[in-house]
């Protein structure tokens, strides 16, 4: 599931760099070229479809990004069930204690 979801996460960010490259921040770009009135869409009507797709794109890619993380989580959290156990028993154990070594005591003199 993590790799289909990173595979749409990079389709979706090459057609948003694309959609965002063909626009012009100053209102020119694509829909400069279409200035003529027998095209099909109008002028406004390519600058809008650009950015609706835009942001059809942009939150597409929010929503995969966050499908993203629950996947991954949901992968890494029943990876290994043996480093859990593992993890638990050494938590609940604790350190042992150090051996205590006294010298030897001298006597009568």
């Amino acid at each position: 599931m993590y790799l289909l979801f990173t595979i749409l996460a990079v389709i979706v960010c090459v057609l948003l760099g694309a959609i965002v490259m063909v626009q012009n921040p100053k209102g020119g770009g694509l829909t400069s070229n279409f200035s003529s009135s027998s095209q099909l869409m109008g002028v406004q009507k390519t600058g809008d479809f650009l950015e609706k797709g835009t942001w059809i794109l942009a939150i597409a890619l929010m929503v995969l990004s966050l499908a993203i993380n629950v996947s991954v989580k949901g992968v890494s959290g029943n990876a290994n069930p043996d480093s859990q156990k593992i993890e638990n028993a050494s938590k609940s154990s604790g350190p042992a204690p150090a051996p205590i070594n006294l010298p030897p005591s001298k006597k009568g003199k």
